[in-house]
């Protein structure tokens, strides 16, 4: 299956290394415990093949890459723990405007926005620190704690532009 939006991401200045995935296995594992739950074989391969890859994907696309895994894993295993990683906020569920779920991977020093092209599905992830302290001013302006934010702008890619 080929991945329906393709990335092209501006190099973040002053970006530290992202969380390794021994870390990533530990919050998770943390988290589960809280909810009385178990980091079962199937969950490590899922958030496993998620961390290997840092583009977007869907669920779908998730369960025919684990198909081809040494740890069998069922199509309910991956949507739960997907479920589970959005809890602990590994996992981000992202909407593009279309019918269609896209997942990525959290990482804290590493945020980004998107810009989306309505024609092609292209995805285009950016970080911009001038839109981001200005983000944080407003946020002060009004005495308000950001917990978290999500820009997408939404329109037409280059190519699009000037081929349709």
């Amino acid at each position: 299956m080929t991945r329906a939006t393709s990335t092209a991401r501006e190099p973040k200045a002053g970006s530290g290394a992202t969380q390794s995935s021994a870390e990533h296995r530990k919050a998770f594992e943390r988290f589960l415990e809280t909810r009385g739950l178990k980091l079962t074989r199937q969950r490590q391969a899922v958030l496993r093949e998620i961390f290997q890859d840092n583009g977007h994907f869907e669920a779908e696309e998730l369960v025919t890459r684990l198909r081809g895994s040494s740890t069998r894993v069922s199509r309910a295993t991956v949507y739960r723990t997907l479920e589970l990683l959005q809890e602990c906020q590994l996992v981000d569920k992202l909407d593009f405007g279309t019918t269609r779920s896209f997942y990525e991977h959290i990482s804290p020093d590493a945020h980004h926005d998107h810009l989306i092209c309505t024609v092609c599905g292209t995805v285009i992830e950016f970080h911009n620190p001038q839109l981001e302290g200005m983000q944080q001013e407003i946020c002060s302006r009004y005495n308000f704690q950001e917990t978290h934010h999500s820009l997408r702008i939404f329109g037409k890619c280059d190519k699009c532009q000037r081929f349709r």
